[in-house]
């Protein structure tokens, strides 16, 4: 294998080995094998691309167009033309799942799931950075920048994964780049002859560019050992890092601490939630007597940005026996302790585990973590809920409006934790919770306005056919159209409230489910809700309900209640006093007639994707359909690479013109040799009678092919050759036919003459600077043809059919080799010298 090929193989190598970082993100990880497959064939394009010799800068181009092409025919082939070329519908697939994968970036838990959307980024992504990397270190030989795009790979994975393996990917990912700067190192040296490494050891040890290597390796092993025990040694400069521990699968740290940091799950739906009819995620039973309350709680997101909500990163610690008191409760708010007793099916995988709030205790098989502040228990290590059947012991609070109208001014620290509003929240918001909220004496009549307002005076209406929507002006058009359902509300009513100064955040879960003929009662996946939660001094962080027709109003907002009796629920919410059903009744939250809704409203609530396939085509099915468009891609290209390739070899032979070159290896003819003209003629009609070993083989050859490139150039651009002419009369030919200037009419002659020279002088003399007396022809006559003229002579050039000409050579000679074998007949021979093109000369 050559010094090229070899670092060619190691930055595909390295690219991969870096992608392994990914490994950990999204599961399943069976799209590193396809990764692997597509980013072989866009390193084996630049190869070939290199060997023809393409300009770097079009190789590039080569490599960019076939890497869009195979992401064309593995994600967007139906809208493609012939299932290859992407066109305007094919480019706005792409775009669409795009964003449907930016989206479940910001849905999923990691590992996520490989979607279409997520499996685009990934692929397209490594096949991008594989593509810096070839460039840099293969095109442009330079293997020490190729790190940062392989540094990128590796850190944007490790930034998204707390895994306690990120040591080792990054060992592999070091590994890979150690590997490419040694093979680029290596094949460096070697154009400088035999590397001197130093006196053997010991008798038959081998010599050479072992010892090199071999330092290079120990380099290379140093400093990956110092990389990898460094960021475990006590020095507070460096803890926190990418290296940094993790004892919890959650996050950094060990033993009984740690941190967790979740994507914003409000609209985390997989696909295989996108089905027509619904599905029961969660059954329980409880002893509570009012069914309308009892909310699922899995978690809070309460860092607005001013676009969206989303949990903040929080310290984790192992689960307590008993639950501290809930922030803000006292003891003279009306409670008591309910027992839920939850199972999860099989099919609810989810990271947070679904508890009535607040908890007092739980009691559950697995690893789980508990996250104090927002009173949630969190899987550790991949633990999920499905499949789960657990125990909550909860609080049923039932606090009076008298107790929410007095409550006093919240802490410091969670007022102004709570109520941070972003600069980018546009005013309408802020002006329009003073106007819904004139007049009120305290904030519990602000925030009880304001769930008015969105639930029944404000002519909302619950639409799930209206996105989600983001971006700084998400909440205010909202407040505009008056159509949405409960993210909207939710999120405008935790944002409104924030602008008046009152603590909030949004929850996510499950709002009451449908009772059961058993006494049970059932969640489903339309149950999927989310809801504001506000703080109130005394009484802790309170549920409200602003969206309309959904869910339940809590008692202590209603007029004329004292919070100890419950309110008339909504027809789709019951009671579990009510009559039993046999089959499961309406949900109470959400409840969608559409696919729509479970998607938009239940987004919170991944499924197990066990269901789901990896999508794309068979991996042999793959590589025969990406084979067969390399194929139609390069067949309309073969006459520019045939002679790009031809153009190369022709003039790099020149180059040793004024050297003693040594004949041609045996058994190879070369194009331009006096044996080839002899046959076939030099666009000339040259006869060449004196023998090559008297004109010195080499020369001959070297000067032939120049010439030989000097009038196919000529051909491209318009001028046909004429056989009948001498190399001298030939070369006036052209200068006449292209206008050539007397500087460059004067290349052409001396290239005339050097023919002549090594054909007929008694001792050939090979002159040096043809190449570049070529070079110099063919860029006057470029400069005076048209631009069409010049597209074909690149693309189309017609001194390609000499390619068409080889192979009939070829093929006569391989028919009179086996006619020779077999005993032909000489009727046979005759037969195959048909096949020969008019007008050769047989010397």
């Amino acid at each position: 294998m050559s010094g090229r090929a070899r670092v060619t193989l190691c930055s595909a190598a390295a690219t991969l080995m870096a992608a392994c970082a990914l490994l950990p993100l999204v599961d399943p990880a069976t799209w590193i094998f396809q990764a692997a497959f597509l980013l072989a064939v866009q390193c084996g394009v630049g190869a070939a691309a290199r060997r023809v010799p393409l300009a770097r800068p079009l190789t590039v181009a080569a490599q960019a167009l076939v890497t869009l092409m195979l992401l064309t025919f593995v994600f967007a082939r139906q809208y493609a033309v012939g299932g290859l070329i992407p066109g305007p519908e094919a480019l706005r697939h792409f775009g669409d799942l795009f964003q449907e994968g930016a989206d479940d970036v910001t849905r999923y838990a990691i590992p996520a799931p490989l979607t279409a959307g997520i499996r685009l980024m990934v692929i397209g992504g490594v096949l991008l950075i594989g593509l810096a990397v070839d460039t840099l270190a293969v095109t442009y030989r330079n293997a020490a920048p190729a790190g940062l795009p392989l540094l990128a790979l590796y850190s944007v994975a490790a930034g998204l994964s707390d895994a306690a393996a990120d040591w080792l990917w990054f060992l592999v990912a070091a590994a890979g780049y150690l590997m490419l700067l040694l093979a680029e190192g290596r094949e460096r040296l070697s154009q400088w002859g035999r590397v001197f490494g130093g006196a053997p050891r010991s008798p038959g040890e081998q010599i050479g560019p072992v010892a090199p290597v071999r330092t290079g390796r120990r380099i290379g092993m140093a400093a990956l050992g110092v990389a990898l025990v460094v960021p475990l040694l006590p020095l507070p400069a460096i803890q926190g890092g990418l290296l940094d521990g993790t004892g919890a699968g959650v996050g950094a740290g060990s033993g009984g601490g740690g941190t967790i940091s979740a994507v914003n799950p409000l609209v985390s739906l997989r696909d295989s939630l996108n089905m027509d009819e619904d599905r029961t995620v969660l059954t329980l039973r409880t002893n509570t007597g009012n069914l309308s309350d009892l909310y699922l709680r899995i978690v809070s997101l309460d860092d607005f940005d001013g676009t969206t909500w989303k949990p903040s990163k929080r310290h984790i610690v192992a689960v307590p026996d008993e639950f501290p008191t809930p922030s803000g409760l006292s003891g003279d708010v009306k409670r008591s302790e309910i027992t839920t007793r939850i199972a999860a099916s099989d099919g609810y995988a989810q990271d947070w585990l679904p508890m009535p709030y607040p908890p007092s205790s739980v009691r559950i098989e697995g690893n789980w973590r508990y996250e104090p502040v927002g009173m949630t228990l969190v899987g550790d290590h991949g633990q999920k809920t499905n499949g789960k059947t657990y125990e909550v012991k909860s609080l049923d609070v039932q606090p009076t409006r008298e107790q929410l109208a007095e409550a006093g001014e919240a802490p410091g620290a969670i007022r102004n934790t709570y109520t941070e509003v972003p600069d980018s929240l546009p005013p309408v918001v802020a002006r329009q919770a003073r106007d819904i909220t004139r007049g009120a004496g305290s904030d519990y009549e602000k925030a009880v306005k304001l769930q008015d307002y969105f639930a029944v005076t404000g002519g909302f209406e619950y639409d799930t056919e209206v996105e989600v929507g983001s971006g700084r002006d998400a909440i205010a058009r909202f407040l505009r159209d008056k159509q949405g359902f409960c993210v909207h509300y939710s999120f405008a009513m935790a944002a409104m409230a924030r602008t008046l100064g009152i603590p909030s955040r949004v929850a996510v879960g499950f709002a009451p489910g449908s009772p059961q003929a058993d006494g049970s009662v059932a969640v489903s996946l339309k149950d999927a809700h989310a809801w504001p939660e506000l703080y109130f001094e005394g009484v802790g962080w309170t549920r409200f309900e602003p969206t309309p027709t959904r869910g339940s109003t809590p008692s202590y907002t209603l007029p004329d209640t004292s919070g100890e009796t419950v309110p008339e629920l909504p027809e789709a919410s019951r009671s579990a006093d009510a009559a039993p059903s046999a089959a499961p009744s309406a949900s109470t939250s959400c409840a969608a007639a559409d696919k729509k809704e479970a998607e938009a409203c239940a987004a919170a609530l991944p499924v197990d994707a066990v269901s789901q396939g990896g999508g794309g085509a068979p991996w042999y099915a793959l590589a025969g359909w990406s084979l067969l468009g390399a194929g139609a891609l390069a067949l309309p290209l073969l006459p520019m690479l045939w002679r790009l390739r031809r153009r190369s070899v022709r003039l790099a032979s020149a180059q040793h013109t004024g050297s003693a070159a040594g004949p041609a290896p045996p058994g190879r003819r070369e194009e331009g040799s006096p044996d080839d003209l002899r046959a076939e003629g030099a666009a000339g009609s040259v006869r060449l009678d004196v023998p090559a070993r008297e004109a010195g083989e080499a020369a001959v050859a070297h000067v032939l092919a120049v010439w030989r490139e000097l009038t196919d150039t000529a051909w491209d651009y318009g001028i046909e050759p004429d056989e009948a002419l001498t190399p001298r009369r030939a070369a006036e030919r052209i200068v006449r036919l292209g206008e050539l200037d007397a500087s460059v009419g004067r290349s052409v002659h001396r290239v005339a003459g050097a023919v002549e020279q090594v054909l007929f002088a008694p001792e050939p003399r090979a002159e040096a600077g043809l190449a570049d007396e070529v070079r110099a022809v063919r860029a006057a006559l470029r400069a005076r043809v048209s631009r069409t003229t010049r597209i074909r002579a690149v693309v189309a050039p017609r001194s390609a059919v000499r390619a068409v000409w080889d192979l009939s050579d070829r093929w006569t000679a391989l028919k009179a080799s086996w006619a020779a074998r077999l005993r032909t007949p000489a009727w046979a021979d005759r037969l195959a010298g048909l096949a020969r093109r008019p007008g050769r000369q047989n010397g």
